[in-house]
């Protein structure tokens, strides 16, 4: 079966989630930070089997699974399918989503993007290549600079802007600021002062920091800037507490993945995303 989970399961969803904190950290930081508020647990749905939590989902703008074992995931799509009307992408642990995904194709229109295998990254120790040490926290007052370089990773990833009306990417990217998990290097540009190398900490929960958005300045790139400046944001990470520091990767991305390979990461396991 299938239900909604409330403040009573958080202890239970956590203890699942962390069976594979990296695979899960994505609905892990979702728990966590809705823990404390009255509205937890509408977005939680958990499959359970003799009463035991053996799966979970974190249903929202994003769908993000979670089951260690695979069992449990159809009664959930099935709950996504009943309750849920819309999303904007499937995306966690590759296994989960595909899963998923092979009940949930069933109602939903063919996805925009399809991403089947995307190597999970992650590195414990200190990184072998030397930190930027230019690569520091963002402050709010750089943001005219941080969001185009963030417009322009996204653009380039997924293919189109994601700015639209309802300014939530804009105030996702000023929220990471305020928090000090958006890094940077600001250098001078023909046209004045731009950002460099930049990434973010885009999730954080049991103990792993996720390291989302790396991006090069175009006119920057194969000269060293990417490797240097991951590494500092890892160095950043554990000054913030992190005790893993993860990262996932479009397979097709040799150029990435070699960077990321010379920080010192090594691959754990899979992701996927479902783009509608």
């Amino acid at each position: 079966m299938a239900r909604a989970l409330g403040p009573d399961d958080l202890g239970d969803a956590l203890a699942l989630c962390s069976l594979d904190p990296v695979g899960s950290v994505l609905a892990a930081v979702r728990l966590a930070d809705s823990a404390a508020r009255p509205s937890f647990g509408s977005g939680a749905w958990g499959a359970f089997e003799d009463g035991r939590l053996v799966a979970l989902a974190w249903v929202g703008a994003n769908v993000v699974p979670v089951s260690p074992t695979g069992r449990g995931l159809e009664a959930l799509a099935r709950a996504v399918v009943v309750h849920q009307r819309s999303f904007s992408s499937l995306v966690g642990d590759a296994p989960a989503v595909h899963t998923v995904w092979s009940h949930l194709s069933q109602a939903w229109p063919s996805p925009r993007q399809m991403r089947a295998d995307q190597p999970s990254l992650a590195i414990t120790g200190t990184p072998a290549v030397d930190a930027d040490p230019s690569v520091r926290p963002a402050v709010m007052d750089e943001l005219e600079l941080v969001l185009p370089a963030s417009v322009a990773m996204f653009t380039e990833e997924y293919g189109y802007s994601p700015l639209g009306s309802s300014g939530a990417y804009a105030a996702r990217v000023r929220q990471l600021i305020d928090g000090g998990r958006s890094f940077v290097r600001i250098g001078q540009g023909p046209d004045g002062p731009r950002v460099e190398f930049k990434a973010e900490i885009g999730a954080f929960a049991l103990g792993v920091a996720q390291v989302q958005g790396v991006w090069t300045h175009p006119d920057l790139r194969g000269h060293g800037l990417g490797a240097a400046g991951t590494a500092a944001v890892v160095e950043h990470a554990y000054a913030l507490g992190a005790r893993t520091v993860s990262l996932y990767v479009n397979d097709y991305n040799a150029t990435a993945r070699a960077v990321y390979r010379r920080v010192g990461f090594d691959q754990v396991g899979s992701y996927a995303t479902v783009v509608l």
